[in-house]
Parts: structure tokens; sequence; C-alpha cells
């Protein structure tokens, strides 16, 4: 090796070196709580100098359905006693799904209406796990009556109920955490953590996908015999907000993902999987400044499902979002194909991939000198009771959960405007002061909300 490559090599290590100690710094300063952005998604243990750190949460499930039962009353009830629980009750409005509920539980009362469960003065947790236009709703009340939720994602149906609900748990000061796993998932964190240490530069871009193959239809679960107007409390289902009402249909009742007036559809459903978790490895999660999607539906796969009625939402989305740090983000969703996109966060100077369930940093070509390639240690798969004990813990310990009621009000503002710009065909810009949406002309639109597009909501 010559001399000259002996120098060159001696002042890449040294800028690395630099880069190094810079980087240490910079986290250091961020640990003291110097920095004035704020820092969402960070985890917590239970402190001992907390009151209440060991006491029992007493807790109520709203919504006992296929996702209710099997992924949080069910897991919960068996980790009761490590993590101190107790359940007193269950409410659903079918009378099968409250009952089987409340046999799993001596004890626990079963309640149709939601309101009652609310009265208890002995219920610390509420878990709303319902179709999603009650969302909102339910977890606004549960948070009033002075109760910690955790809320299914999308945390609401439509914006405006998001914003309600922010403004609420801001002033309650109880702990709101939505149901989007991915955000216990430590390379998200590890991400962002790189991320705020600079090693990757200014974030510019952000790519995810979200994508299932389902030639039947996705969401066209199978109607159980058991659901018949005598067991399930039809009017209180759909709610007094719903427009365009229906006389009691199963096929709404099990298929509900798939009809714009209860849901989104990939929006509402699959979306939110990648852009909590992305935003939340930003470091900085942003409101949105202009939301553009694109949706189809190619294969018209209901078709495949004798009797049920043509889904209203698209079977394939694709959504761009632009952040008013300049970051883009692009997120893509499907039922008709299930060939993800490389999952990418990109950096001016390096970008990150997480396959495998790590984290791996590769230096830009012109910044290869002063970046390292680096690999993270291998993470375990993103788990729901993971997230569980996280929002215990952060209810004991008086901190905020990894999906705080900050990072899951920004994502439904994205989810949002993708609805609005796809069903309007139009990009929406937002001004997050204001909460205010507009046209690129700079044209004023009414976020959607029930009964906003006739026959749709």
């Amino acid at each position: 090796m010559t001399e000259k490559q002996n120098i060159a090599l001696a002042g890449a290590a040294t800028r690395r070196d630099f880069l190094k100690k810079t980087a240490t710094a910079a986290a250091a300063v961020a640990a003291t709580g110097f920095l004035k952005t704020p820092v969402y998604g960070q985890a917590t243990a239970p402190s001992a100098n907390v009151a209440g750190a060991n006491s029992k949460l007493t807790l109520g499930f709203v919504g006992l359905g296929n996702q209710g039962m099997n992924s949080h009353f069910k897991p919960i009830l068996a980790a009761a006693g490590e993590y101190n629980l107790a359940i007193v009750a269950a409410c659903d409005v079918s009378k099968h799904r409250v009952e089987e509920a409340v046999a799993a539980v001596p004890g626990a009362k079963g309640y149709e209406d939601y309101r009652q469960l609310l009265e208890r003065k002995d219920i610390d947790v509420v878990f709303c796990a319902t179709v999603d236009h009650w969302h909102g709703k339910v977890s606004l009340d549960a948070i009033n009556a002075g109760k910690h939720v955790y809320v299914e994602k999308p945390m609401t149906r439509y914006l405006g109920e998001a914003f309600e609900l922010y403004d609420a748990v801001k002033k309650s000061g109880k702990i709101l955490q939505v149901g989007s796993q991915g955000c216990s998932d430590l390379k998200w964190h590890k991400a962002a953590e790189w991320i705020k240490a600079g090693k990757i530069g200014p974030v510019v871009m952000c790519q995810g996908s979200y994508m299932r193959n389902t030639p039947k239809g996705e969401w066209n679960y199978t109607i159980q015999p058991w659901a018949t107007k005598d067991d399930i409390n039809w009017n209180l289902w759909v709610g007094d907000k719903i427009k365009a009402k229906k006389d009691f249909s199963p096929d709404d009742y099990f298929r509900w993902r798939k009809y714009y007036r209860y849901c989104a559809g990939l929006l509402g459903d699959l979306f939110p999987h990648k852009l909590h978790p992305y935003m939340l490895a930003t470091g900085n999660p942003e409101f949105p400044k202009r939301v553009a999607a694109v949706g189809s539906k190619p294969c018209q796969t209901d078709k495949n499902t004798p009797g049920t009625p043509e889904r209203d939402s698209p079977e394939i989305l694709q959504l761009i979002a632009e952040f008013p740090s300049g970051v883009t983000m692009h997120i893509c969703s499907s039922s008709v194909n299930e060939q993800g996109v490389l999952e990418m966060i990109r950096g001016n100077k390096a970008s990150l991939t997480m396959g495998g369930n790590k984290v791996e940093l590769k230096p830009e070509r012109p910044f290869a000198e002063e970046i390292e390639p680096e690999n993270s240690e291998q993470f375990p798969p993103e788990s729901i009771p993971v997230h569980h004990k996280n929002f215990f813990d952060c209810i004991r310990a008086n901190k905020q959960p990894n999906c705080s009621v900050d990072l899951a009000t920004r994502v439904q503002a994205v989810v949002s405007l993708g609805e609005m710009s796809e069903r309007l065909g139009v990009v929406c810009f937002f001004d997050e002061k204001t909460r205010k949406i507009t046209t690129s002309d700079g044209k004023e639109l009414q976020p959607l909300t029930y009964g906003s597009v006739e026959g749709l909501s």
C-alpha cells in the first residue's frame, strides 16, 4: 500500500472516530432532556417510587369479537397473576360473546351497553376492541370517566374524533395506548436511536408495506350461526352516527372492514401497522403536510364468496405523505398480492433496513469514508403481550406508552387525509396549527365524517 493510501485510510479513520464521538455526545445530550423536540415511544419500566406502582389494576373489556377475545382478553387473563391484574367486567352487543367471556372469569359481570361498565368506580382500565366507528366514542367516554384506555387501531374512525380524544387525554392526565404492537418492537426504537444520534444524516424517505393475498376477499370472515337478531343488539352496534343505516345484517356484522360506513378498509386496518412504527422511528413524529393516495379493485375478490356484497374500499392502495421536515413516506398495502417492498428508512448519508428483525445501516456511497456499516442485534418479533405490558408499566409509572395519543393522532391524520385523497380524488394539505385541510389551491375541505359522502358513510 502506498504512503498516499495509508494517509487516506488514517484520515478516514480519524473522521469516523470524530463522528462516533459526536454521535455519542448527541445521544448523551438527548438523554439529559435538553433537546427541545419531544421524545415519543420510549419504553419505560414501573418505578418503585410511584404511588400505586405495584397495586392491582382492575380491567373492563368493551368489544369481544375475534380481536377483543383472542388478542386481548384471553392473553391478559392468562397473564393476570404475573402483572397483578383483575378482569371484572366484559361488554359486547352480542349475548353469546358476553356469556363466553364471563364464563372464563368467575365473578366478572357482563354488559350489553358499555356506558354501564364505565359507571363502575372500581374499574381502572378499559380495553376497547369494537368495530372502528365506536373506537373514538368509547375511548372518549372512558377517559372522561377517569379510566386509562387501550384502544385498537385505528384510534378513531375520523380525524375530528381523534382531535377530540387527543384534547381529552391531555386534559385528563390518563394513559392511552393504541393497539399497534409494532411500536413495542425494539428494532424501531433502535432505528430511532441511531437517527437521533445522526448516524444516517437527515431522514429523507421511508418506505414500507403490509401485503396479503386473499382469493376469497380479505375480511370475508365466516358468519357464525349464533349471530341472530335475538343475540345481537343491532341498533346499538350500528349506533346513532351512521346515516346509511341498514336492517340487521350478519354480513355487515362480521365483514364490516369492507365498508366505509364502519371502516377505512386497508387504510384503517393494515396501514396503521406500518405508519405507527415508521413515524416512531423517525425520532420526532410529525403531522403530515400533504397526503395523496390511490387505490383500486383490480380482482374484485368478493365475487369468490357467494352472498357477500362488493367492498367499498380498495383491494390495493398506495399512499405518499410529506412531512414539514421534508421527509416523505411511501406505504402500500394489498389484499390481492403478498409481495412486499424492502422495509427501509433512507437518510442523506446512510439508509436503515429492518429485515430479519434487526436494523442494518448501510452508508451512501458519497459518505462511505465517514460512515461505517453497522448491524444491530436481532430483536424478538413484535408481540401483542409485550405491547400490553408496556401499557400496564406506563400506567404504574405515569409515563407515556410506546403508541401514545401523541403518536396515534399524527398517524390518524395521515390515515384520514389518505382516505379523503383516495375517495375525493384530491391531494390533501394539512395545517397542524389550525387543523384545517385544503387543496393545492388553498380551498378548504371539510374532513370526512359520518354521512359526509352519501351512501358510503
